[in-house]
């Protein structure tokens, strides 16, 4: 068995090295995520005021059709995208491609902003509503309904329902073990109970789907968040006069060949583009799911909501992980079983002592168990869409299930995994995008042609 597993992780590694390394591959991510944001106008920087507005909830009536709030969805949405991609994919990006990883990450944050906006906004404009009031969306409807691409739709719900296995299942039982493991030595060995007490809790909540997704979700990200970042923050802040040469370094890794090597950018490229997608997940069409659910009649305002994300999660939390993990020197450790999670908690526990792993190992724990719910929504609503009603709550129990295998196999093949499954799921919904891009603009135009006042 370790012999298959051995030749099956380096077989995927293979395969998830060739497809992420690929120009044709970088490039159609880029060039979307730029291409919406010069056709919509920089939606990201001039929709930004308006977007925190409509959080307050002020501009939400009860009237409207969805089953959450504004600040439930995003909140829903930011469970799985705030994850270990935050506390592990920037240390791995760090770990495997340079400091450069960072700015590569931004860059696809940046301009993912766009994409976002664009996915949410057609997810919300052909949503479909059952009898019961149960909303379904996301980009499957978006192409079944709005491209006119069944087929298309069902290899999209397909390749979701694989993902939620790996990006929002296994990758991160296997990350808490991974941070708890640095924190507490003892656990070695016991991967198999940790993932138990992680499937045990996370069965409580997805079996009374989003509103009660929604619920905890809306309380457990700002909590995570904020003792996460205040951990980070003082990390940076006691190494703040090295902050300058930190952010010098991070940009000539990912800028000039002639200083570090042309393989470095790179591999700087390969895995801050990698690993920016797994974190905020712009074009890879989960977050519309989420998004689709809002109490709204206006497509665009959730458009706007959504592009929070890429936002909070890689210009912020992750810009604070990847310059704890430089300005403290972490990055340049010898020691070759600081990979991933255990390598923020080292440059944390630099700073802070036992206290800095602790922050990272519970933050690990919360980041993770908020992904694996948000995504057992997104994949019981690929099941939906594919096989019917029926299949939702066995998907639910068999998710729950694998979060124990997820939690004992290596961390290596995992990430290949994820790797590899999120590319298949992103073809999809980027091409929608691509076909539907005039169709947002024109959403887009009417919506700021309009006065926008807050609800009575």
């Amino acid at each position: 068995m370790h012999e298959f597993l051995a030749w099956l992780t380096e077989r995927t590694g293979e395969i998830a090295g060739a497809l992420w390394s690929s120009p044709l591959t970088l490039g159609v991510l880029l060039l979307t995520g730029l291409y919406l944001t010069v056709r919509l106008r920089l939606v990201q920087v001039r929709g930004f005021r308006h977007a925190l507005a409509l959080l307050s909830g002020r501009y939400s009536s009860h009237r409207d059709v969805g089953e959450v709030s504004h600040f439930q969805a995003l909140s829903t949405a930011l469970s799985a995208t705030v994850g270990t991609g935050n506390i592990a994919g920037v240390a791995t990006a760090i770990a495997f491609g340079g400091p450069g990883a960072l700015f590569w990450m931004w860059v696809t944050a940046a301009i993912g902003m766009a994409t976002k906006f664009a996915e949410c906004s057609l997810a919300l404009r052909f949503r479909e509503v059952s009898p019961g009031g149960e909303i379904a969306g996301g980009p499957m409807y978006t192409l079944a309904r709005g491209a006119g691409r069944p087929w298309l739709a069902r290899a999209f719900a397909l390749f979701a329902m694989i993902t939620a296995f790996g990006i929002g299942n296994m990758v991160q039982a296997n990350s808490v073990v991974d941070g708890l493991r640095y924190v507490m030595p003892a656990l070695e060995g016991h991967g198999g109970a940790v993932g138990l007490a992680l499937a045990a809790l996370v069965g409580l909540v997805i079996i009374g789907g989003v509103r009660r997704i929604a619920r905890v979700a809306s309380m457990l990200v700002p909590f995570m968040a904020a003792l996460y970042l205040a951990g980070a923050v003082i990390v940076v802040a006691n190494h703040l006069p090295e902050v300058p040469a930190a952010l010098a370094t991070i940009v000539q890794h990912a800028l000039n060949p002639w200083a570090v090597g042309g393989a470095a950018v790179g591999e700087a490229i390969r895995w801050g583009v990698a690993r920016g997608l797994f974190s905020n997940e712009a074009g890879l069409g989960s977050s519309p799911m989420a998004h689709a659910a809002a109490r709204t009649s206006e497509p665009v305002r959730e458009g706007l909501v959504a592009m929070m994300e890429p936002f909070i999660d890689t210009l912020v939390i992750c810009t604070m992980t990847g310059l704890a993990i430089v300005v403290t020197g972490a990055w340049q450790t010898p020691d070759e079983s600081l990979k991933g999670a255990a390598l923020t908690a080292h440059a944390f526990s630099l700073v802070l002592g036992p206290a800095g792993g602790w922050i990272v190992g519970l933050g690990l724990v919360l980041f993770a168990y908020s992904t694996t719910i948000a995504w057992s929504y997104y994949g019981d609503r690929a099941a939906r869409f594919l096989l019917g009603p029926r299949a939702v709550m066995p998907y639910r129990v068999i998710y729950t299930l694998v979060v124990v295998v997820g939690a004992a196999v290596p961390l290596k093949l995992v990430w290949n995994l994820a790797d590899i499954a999120n590319l298949f799921m992103a073809l999809p919904n980027l091409i929608s995008l691509w076909l539907l891009a005039d169709l947002v603009a024109r959403m887009e135009r009417d919506y700021f042609a309009r006065p926008q006042r807050p609800a009575p």
